[in-house]
């Protein structure tokens, strides 16, 4: 039985229809579907932050992740006023409103008044995927990264996470938690990079993986290389590599203004699929 709302926490019942929706568009949804799908069988209990669904007629239309991000997923303009109002009436508890650009700008004009300001508000990030091999030839030297690069690894990706979001992901436990998740990245075949004389020149991860595809985030090239194409081969390499070891979707999303990074993606064959935004508090 539903509540008198519309909206509610789903449960592990409604595994099955929130499955369908995220795998429809598989591209766009894959950051909350690698989640639901981690979780396996009955373990919505097990997400670090909880799943909305938002129904019409008694039939689940649209989802929405709560957790370190609040993510709308195939929200209807219903669904985005409905989620606002739960997340104002909560609170705010997320780092990050991520998602289609259309349904973070609605939840965002309704959520600014009681959770802004905003840190830095990104509401142009074009989403690009790529299905099939890389256009140009990838770096060979670019591989899935193993346990003993963890100590180089470490601080490019603590420099990247810097350089992009703003902040750094060091807190009170000197970089216990990141080096975890960054751990437990690699031991899960899903970490990418170029090492040189004990240097990381290159690195991404894909940061979400479902059956159906993959979404490549912290893509980095050591400041004092930039310029010289590593990128593109780089890039190159990890879409074959997530190709063939993850995932037959690769995707990713950036900045509009950062014009070199769209510029060496569209060499390696990527197309625009769709428009994200991101609002980081």
């Amino acid at each position: 039985m539903l509540d008198t709302t519309s909206v509610r926490t789903l449960v592990s019942r409604d595994v099955p229809e929130a499955l369908a929706i995220l795998d429809a568009d598989p591209v766009p949804n894959v950051f909350v579907a690698s989640r639901v799908h981690a979780a396996g069988d009955g373990g919505l209990l097990r997400l670090s932050g909880e799943l909305w669904g938002y129904w019409e007629a008694d039939r689940l239309v649209s989802l929405c992740y709560a957790g370190a991000n609040l993510v709308p997923v195939a929200a209807t303009p219903a669904a985005v006023e409905a989620f606002a109002e739960r997340a104002r009436a909560r609170g705010r508890r997320c780092s990050a409103i991520v998602g289609p650009a259309e349904a973070v700008d609605g939840l965002w004009s309704r959520l600014r008044e009681s959770w802004g300001p905003a840190r830095e508000e990104r509401m142009n990030q074009p989403l690009l995927s790529i299905d099939g091999p890389p256009l140009v030839e990838p770096d060979r030297m670019v591989r899935m990264a193993r346990r003993r690069d963890i100590d180089a690894l470490l601080p490019a990706s603590i420099a990247m996470f810097t350089e992009e979001v703003g902040v750094s992901p060091v807190g009170d436990d000197g970089g216990a938690l990141y080096r975890s998740g960054l751990t437990d990245l690699v031991i899960a075949g899903r970490s990418f990079v170029r090492i040189e004389d004990g240097r990381v020149v290159f690195k991404a991860e894909a940061g979400a993986v479902t059956p159906y595809a993959c979404q490549v985030t912290g893509v980095w090239v050591d400041p004092a290389l930039r310029g010289r194409r590593l990128s593109v081969g780089g890039m190159a390499a990890v879409v074959a590599l997530a190709r063939r070891h993850l995932a037959p979707v690769v995707s990713l999303y950036v900045n509009h203004y950062n014009a070199p990074a769209l510029a060496a993606y569209r060499r390696v064959g990527f197309r625009e699929v769709g428009r994200f935004a991101s609002v980081l508090f």
